[in-house]
């Protein structure tokens, strides 16, 4: 005699473990959370892009450890990505970048941050995504302290270089046609080859954003040889680069953000890797500016900050 009240406990018995099962499976594999997240909570793993040679926001100390203001924003976004994937120890991996391949590497899943000094504009918004503001900075000249540039009149017919894929050799070629320069603009791997570019006379200009020139000077002792020279001839809002279209990750990272503001955390960064000794030995003196000092205070001040 058959029990079907008995056959369908059963069927509901083995049901239920069914979607115990499945639900612990998705709680392993991430399932429900945006692609990136998902990747990280199954890997254990965040990968952080840095740079070699962008003082003071991504470069390395005398051990050859990857160090930075940005650097340091991207493990408080780590931070805040394991609490949201529930998992306290993720482990970070540092993956080198440069200014030409940077977007790639997010675009190519190489990486999950990219954590140097990269502008964030509405070209590179089509296929990226970044963080809210961290730095403003904009495309000056380094030219030695003998030279008599101090303006883009006076580059007429001259070398400028520029690090290849940066705002600053758009920037520069922008300034050849509107003055008629006939400017002869190259291009180099990394701020530090373009640096050294200039030192060997090869360029007469070299053009970046300014605090990058700064930081180059002062990590190369360099006060008495180079300076900066003229009006601001670019725009540069910095923000920390990530996948575009995942609202969960972009949500993660603003919280991070919103809580080193709420926390009054962001000044003191700032200030510790921009007017404080770095760990390298050189200073930057370089106070924070009102505009990035009042996005600051937006953050402070934005709905949910002490969430």
């Amino acid at each position: 005699m058959r029990h079907p009240l008995k056959g369908c406990t059963q069927a509901a018995g083995l049901l239920l473990a069914g979607l115990v099962l499945t639900a612990a499976a998705s709680a392993q594999t991430g399932e429900g959370l945006s692609p990136t997240l998902a990747a990280i909570k199954q890997s254990h793993v965040v990968r952080l892009g840095y740079r070699e040679s962008s003082p003071p926001f991504s470069f390395m100390d005398p051990s050859s450890r990857p160090i930075g203001y940005s650097l340091e924003l991207c493990e408080a976004i780590v931070d805040e990505i394991g609490i949201e994937v529930d998992d306290a120890s993720l482990r970070i991996d540092y993956v080198k970048v440069t200014s030409d391949d940077r977007i790639q590497a997010v675009l190519q899943n190489k990486i999950d941050l990219e954590c140097g000094s990269t502008t964030a504009n509405a070209e590179r918004a089509r296929q990226v995504a970044f963080s809210p503001l961290m730095f403003v900075a904009g495309t000056k000249l380094m030219v030695p302290k003998a030279s008599a540039i101090s303006a883009p009149k006076d580059l007429q017919g001259k070398t400028v270089v520029v690090t290849k894929g940066t705002t600053n050799e758009q920037a520069m070629h922008g300034v050849d046609k509107k003055f008629s320069l006939s400017l002869n603009v190259v291009a180099s791997p990394d701020h530090e080859q373009s640096y050294q570019m200039l030192v060997d006379g090869k360029a007469d200009a070299f053009a970046t954003d300014d605090i990058l020139l700064y930081g180059l000077i002062a990590r190369h002792k360099a006060q008495d040889k180079y300076k900066v020279v003229g009006d601001y001839l670019s725009y540069d809002p910095y923000g920390i680069m990530f996948r575009k279209g995942e609202p969960q990750l972009s949500a993660v990272v603003e919280r991070a953000f919103r809580k080193l503001g709420s926390n009054r955390d962001l000044i003191p960064l700032y200030n510790k890797w921009f007017v404080a000794r770095l760990p390298t030995g050189e200073k930057l003196n370089v106070a924070i500016s009102p505009q990035l000092e009042e996005a600051f205070k937006v953050l402070d001040d934005s709905p949910g900050a002490n969430n």
